[in-house]
């Protein structure tokens, strides 16, 4: 995901970005979340369709296939003319897709042999951008995944133009490049099969038990690859004393939707758990809220009080695990408002998560142990220092009217710990929003520290609801 924090305005790095891959048709660009990749690279290709009208296919996540990419161009003023159509879901859902024309297709890595096989000879992409590169780490010429090798069989006959776009090139170590690369240049520049490029810059460990890069492997390996990779680094363009904000919005499944919608005007809802179907009601508006921000997340209480809750859906679950992936091993801060938040996350993250909620856990975040943390604001404002020696991301799974708790989580691994710490990286917020609910209305506090009643009142108003 991109990050636009408010009041965002380009700066210089999207015209060298789109320079670039304009300038170099197989190209790696390489930045971390906060750079804007997405939105120099839809410049760029904004470009490239005055040239050659051909449609072009984005390769991404599922969840950033159908959301990020046509929600990017919204955003931006001088990219509305393009039409952006995602290309996901059942065969029955992406063969009626395929009949609507469109700037740029989009599609999951999980279709990439469907695709490939549903166009044969007559593959139409002449330009071809892989978001999330790492996705094609595993490629091998004569082994790998099934998706890599399918994309492998038109890379370098059938696509004149590949860009690939990751935060995380080599998340794993060096080994992580060479599958990346191949769909670059065929094997130039690291070797022709991955054998080869082991052997140019591996040995085997001292123990006898897998390999380790030669000393010479890292500086020779980037040098290989400058002429076509361009690496961002967001502390290059931002100001290190603000975080940078990235606003990950997901949508409600329809069944989610419906239930959000029959709480949000008749304070009503009915939930089948547990072989019963259970009726929510919420008694003032105080519940009401709290029971669409429950929903928001993807579960609510059976009833005021309860212990137990019922799932809705996953949608925030599957954004959360988007930035886990591109953070690379580093840890995630995770806030969360509701018990069923950490049991749920719990059980997502298995042995990766590690609750806040306990003098143990926070030692073990401490010791830089798991790859997301999940704390309550209320329970993190105080005594939990240490953290922002392990990382400088957090994401807002959950959200509350609270400012002041906001902040104090916040700071636990913000910018001042960071220079503390003799950390020169900026701070990373992400806040995983359910579009179009009262998640919206609780970042329009923060963002603009309104009243929460003017803010109710208005969202009320716009619905038709007062």
């Amino acid at each position: 995901m991109i990050i636009v924090p408010k009041n965002f305005t380009p700066r210089p790095y999207q015209g060298i970005v789109t320079d670039f891959i304009l300038d170099t048709p197989r190209c790696g660009v390489w930045s971390s979340m906060g750079t804007g990749k997405t939105p120099a690279t839809l410049n760029a290709l904004d470009t490239l369709q005055a040239l050659d009208d051909r449609p072009i296919l984005v390769v991404a996540p599922l969840r950033v296939a159908t959301t990020t990419w046509p929600d990017e161009v919204r955003k931006w003023n001088h990219l509305r003319h393009l039409t952006v159509l995602p290309i996901t879901g059942s065969e029955k859902e992406r063969m009626r897709a395929l009949k609507y024309d469109a700037n740029i297709l989009t599609t999951n890595f999980e279709q990439l042999p469907w695709l490939v096989e549903f166009y044969g000879e007559r593959w139409p992409f002449s330009t071809v951008v892989i978001d999330e590169s790492t996705k094609l780490k595993g490629f091998r010429l004569r082994q790998g995944t099934q998706r890599a090798k399918a994309l492998g069989r038109v890379a370098h006959t059938k696509i004149k133009r590949i860009v690939e776009l990751t935060g995380t090139p080599a998340p794993n170590g060096l080994e992580d490049l060479w599958g990346q690369a191949w769909f670059l240049d065929k094997g130039a520049r690291l070797g022709r099969t991955y054998d080869d490029f082991k052997k140019r810059w591996f040995r085997k460990k001292y123990s006898g038990f897998g390999t380790e890069p030669m000393d010479h492997a890292q500086e020779q390996i980037q040098r290989a690859l400058r002429d076509i990779c361009v690496t961002i680094d967001a502390k290059d363009w931002f100001d290190l004393k603000d975080p940078i904000v990235n606003n990950i919005y997901v949508d409600l499944p329809p069944k989610a939707r419906a239930l959000y919608q029959d709480m949000e005007k008749r304070a009503f809802m009915e939930i089948a758990a547990m072989g019963t179907l259970h009726g929510i009601e919420a008694l003032g508006a105080a519940q009401k809220i709290g029971k669409l921000l429950q929903l928001s997340n993807g579960a609510a209480y059976l009833a005021p009080g309860s212990s137990e809750w019922a799932e809705v859906h996953d949608a925030k679950i599957h954004a959360l695990e988007d930035i886990v992936e591109e953070a690379a091993g580093m840890p995630v801060l995770v806030s969360i408002q509701f018990k069923s938040d950490l049991a749920r996350l719990l059980k997502a993250f298995g042995k990766d998560a590690i609750a806040l909620n306990s003098q143990e856990g926070v030692r073990r975040a401490q010791r830089g142990e798991g790859k997301v943390w999940l704390g309550h604001p209320a329970s993190m404002g105080h005594g939990v220092d240490g953290l922002q020696e392990h990382t400088n991301i957090m994401a807002f799974f959950g959200h509350d009217w609270n400012l002041e708790q906001r902040l104090q989580i916040i700071e636990r691994i913000g910018p001042t710990r960071q220079m503390q710490a003799g950390k020169d990286r900026p701070m990373f917020i992400h806040n995983i929003i359910a579009r179009d609910t009262a998640d919206s209305m609780v970042i329009e506090r923060v963002e603009t520290k309104r009243s929460v009643q003017d803010i109710l009142l208005a969202a009320m108003k716009a619905k038709g609801y007062a």
